[in-house]
């Protein structure tokens, strides 16, 4: 079974002024002259780490990660405004074209999937493949079964999913809209408890096997305002995309290579998502990985993701 590569620091870091607002944080390592490939972290609001620089052979790649609006190293914190997947997609291009880079790979897991997938149909010209993890559609029905007490996550975890709920007062009636209200509030305790919960909620289900540390890993303030805020923030604006977008588009993709590496028993992106994307995509890669839940970081996840990107290195270096 296959492991991360070694740990590596950034070659180079720079922030991308992207409009009066924001500015994103970029940063490059791996081989100046490998595979250029971009990775599009998850949430939205997630941010990256130095462990996802480790998905990636250094000498093939020419590895490019960046902080989306609002999150992690990128400026303002946590903000709304101007905020949306078109402006995450002009801002991909902005990196694409400030970088010099004609064509790259791209990668992306969870939310990180959906912006890759929207990304791609917009710009496939600019894509070299795609490498995607846990498959998020962004339809209806993947919030309902992420959010909606009949869903299929607060049926699995029926105790964790009633304290997501107590900042409602237990109550989930209209609860984006209610949650988005706290997280958005002039009241800091009230902001912070709930970002808490949510990102707890969210942290506590994404692995099959629990993690000790998943409250206070999770629960963490700073990092935890920026998910809660962006998810809710792009959750009740319906990610900005049309119902079903990424299956209706998916023509202008299908000559890519991809592959996609998906949980069996991911929690928070269901399985089903992804059998109904390769029934849109037959040319699509997708394995389901056994003994799995959601997260990139169990070992059965990073050794799909890491020969995935192994074998992208080995087709593209072929062309």
């Amino acid at each position: 079974m296959r492991t991360l590569y070694p740990a590596i620091a950034a070659n180079r870091q720079q922030w991308l002024q992207v409009s009066d607002l924001h500015r994103i944080y970029v940063e490059e390592s791996g081989n100046p002259l490998g595979i250029p490939v971009v990775l599009v972290h998850g949430g939205p609001g997630a941010g990256i780490s130095p462990e996802h620089r480790r998905f990636f052979d250094p000498e093939c790649y020419r590895i490019i990660l960046f902080d989306q609006r609002g999150t992690g190293q990128s400026t303002p914190h946590a903000e709304l405004t101007d905020n949306s997947t078109q402006a995450l997609i002009a801002d991909m291009e902005h990196i694409r074209t400030t970088l010099g880079i004609d064509r790259w790979l791209v990668f992306g897991g969870s939310w990180g999937s959906t912006l890759a997938l929207c990304y791609a149909i917009a710009h496939s010209e600019r894509v070299l493949g795609l490498v995607l993890r846990g498959l998020f559609l962004g339809r209806q029905q993947d919030l309902d079964w992420l959010y909606q007490p009949e869903g299929g996550a607060a049926q699995l975890f029926p105790d964790y999913y009633r304290e997501f709920l107590a900042p409602l007062d237990g109550d989930a009636e209209d609860l984006l809209n209610r949650y988005y209200r706290l997280l958005t509030s002039d009241n800091e305790l009230a902001r912070l408890n709930a970002a808490r919960a949510w990102a707890i909620w969210e942290g506590r289900i994404s692995t099959l096997l629990p993690r000790n540390d998943a409250d206070s890993h999770y629960g963490e303030a700073h990092s935890a305002l920026a998910l809660a805020r962006l998810e809710c923030h792009y959750f009740l604006n319906n990610c900005f995309i049309e119902e079903n977008h990424i299956i209706k588009a998916i023509e202008r993709v299908r000559s890519l290579p991809a592959i996609l590496v998906h949980g069996r028993y991911d929690a928070i992106c269901k399985p089903a998502a992804a059998l109904a994307l390769a029934d849109h995509w037959p040319e699509l890669r997708l394995q389901i990985v056994p003994g799995a839940g959601h997260s990139a970081f169990e070992p059965g996840i990073m050794d799909g993701l890491v020969k995935a990107t192994d074998h992208m290195a080995k087709e593209l270096n072929k062309t």
